[in-house]
């Protein structure tokens, strides 16, 4: 049916028709293959470029992590000699967690063991973000169990000295 009708088009009609087919098949191609990867590669461009910037802001961050890592290793100076049994104790007292400290004791050269009972949970959290930031002290193990009361928790903490 369509080979009939295309044989009984003139010459000229049917160059006219081939001739826009053509047309329509380049459109068609750059609307659906070219254009959406030429956009794609765009993004793409623009994405790498904003990762490129990202990479350079970490470099310069990196050394200024390291600067901040190291102030806060060399808190320990600012400990007046005393050990970190006494830290500790200290630290925690001063912290607001006088009630719940119920036993502090050497686990090694460079570790104690902090025991508290129906200490309030956000309290302890502060004193040893306080001991990480202020003093370097870094916790190596931390149990807490939860107990009648809101936010309340008897815990156990071993700290160390880097």
């Amino acid at each position: 049916m369509i080979e009939a009708w295309w044989r009984n088009q003139s010459e000229r009609d049917r160059r006219v028709l081939l001739a826009g087919g053509a047309l329509i098949a380049l459109l068609l191609g750059w609307a659906f293959v070219w254009h959406p990867l030429a956009r794609a590669r765009t993004q793409l461009q623009a994405q790498v470029e904003r990762a490129h910037g990202d990479l350079e802001w970490m470099r310069r961050s990196a050394g200024e992590m390291s600067a901040l890592h190291a102030k806060g290793m060399r808190g320990q100076v600012d400990r007046q000699g005393k050990s970190l049994l006494a830290l500790a104790d200290v630290s925690a007292r001063g912290a607001g967690l006088a009630t719940a400290l119920k036993r502090d004791e050497p686990t090694g050269p460079n570790s104690v063991r902090v025991s508290f009972e129906t200490a309030n949970f956000d309290m302890l959290i502060g004193w040893i973000d306080a001991l990480a930031r202020d003093y370097g002290v870094q916790v190596t193990d931390l149990s807490a169990d939860k107990v009648a009361g809101m936010g309340l928790v008897n815990a156990r903490v071993v700290l160390e000295e880097p």
